[in-house]
């Protein structure tokens, strides 16, 4: 069984190509073949594409299994502009249209198309304990999920079970926010940013991957579902345990003001603000999540 793949060069996508290549032929779609061949190896067939029409694969989606879209550009990658922002926003809303017009091309519709998007969905949120039938919230990267999902909605109407995912921040040993939120406490400059209380929604990459695969594969499975451990912490409390578990000191305490100054409009909405964000559906379900405590998950991406 065929399973297309965008985004696959990305964090989570080579995880996944490399989680599904035994078991599926993975063809990951990318902007540049050279760069994702050295990136996915020999986990997947590359075809190049431009990340909004279907001629290059579109007979790579008649008759796939699943298209499994995780393409969109890095929101944390730059400060975010009027320019950075549109590329953030379009990204995912042309790779969403992509698939949309590739399922009404194809004589054999794939089975379940899974559609990445995030826990930004629900806006800067306090101490709201938030799942799945939560309102969405305010901002500009709620605006973004929220335009992703309500074209993604279409798919159901063109008779494919459709699966989003609402993943938290996934955390890995190679690559992601880990090695970002790491890098101050390598050189004894850790701490949070802001008041510490805002809260931090994580999942292991290992669980954000085996999850994908078992909505993937269950086929009565279908709508909203939230990729996040089902225990936030607080971000104070997350560095804290880092520099535990890293045998650091978290002291620093980088004031609100100051993000702003280095980040903009990118602290508020990511830094200095979350979501307390429960996985309500997945735990309905009989799958098991490895790591649901974030000491636990911490020790196994540093040893």
């Amino acid at each position: 069984m065929r399973v297309v793949i965008t985004g696959a060069t990305g964090f989570i996508g080579r995880a996944l190509c490399k989680a599904l290549h035994k078991d599926y032929e993975v063809i990951a779609l990318s902007r540049d073949a050279n760069r994702a061949a050295k990136s996915v190896g020999e986990t997947a067939k590359i075809i190049e594409w431009d990340g909004r029409t279907t001629g290059t694969w579109l007979k790579q989606a008649n008759g796939a299994f699943a298209i499994i879209n995780l393409a969109g550009e890095n929101i944390a990658s730059g400060r975010w502009n009027e320019s950075k922002k549109a590329g953030i926003l379009h990204s995912r809303l042309d790779s969403t249209k992509a698939v949309i017009e590739a399922i009404k091309q194809v004589n054999k519709k794939p089975v379940v198309v899974i559609q990445a998007s995030a826990v930004g969905y629900y806006g800067p949120r306090s101490d709201e304990q938030l799942d799945e039938t939560s309102t969405p919230g305010k901002g500009f990267l709620a605006n973004v999920c929220r335009g992703v999902e309500n074209s993604a909605e279409e798919i159901e109407e063109l008779g494919v079970r459709c699966v989003v995912i609402r993943s938290g921040v996934v955390l890995g040993r190679d690559g992601g926010a880990f090695t970002k939120l790491v890098k101050p406490f390598r050189f004894y400059l850790g701490g949070h940013l802001g008041s510490g209380r805002q809260w931090f929604s994580w999942i292991h990459l290992e669980d954000e991957i085996a999850a994908i695969k078992f909505l993937m594969e269950n086929e009565h499975l279908k709508g909203v579902f939230n990729l996040t451990a089902p225990q936030p912490v607080t971000m104070k409390e997350f560095c804290k345990i880092l520099g535990k578990v890293l045998h650091r000191p978290a002291w620093l305490n980088v004031p609100a003001f100051a993000a702003r100054l280095a980040f903009g409009e990118m602290a508020d909405e990511m830094l200095l603000s979350g979501q307390k964000v429960l996985p309500k559906r997945l735990l309905n379900t009989d799958f098991d999540f490895k790591y649901t405590n974030v000491e636990q998950v911490l020790n196994a991406i540093t040893r």
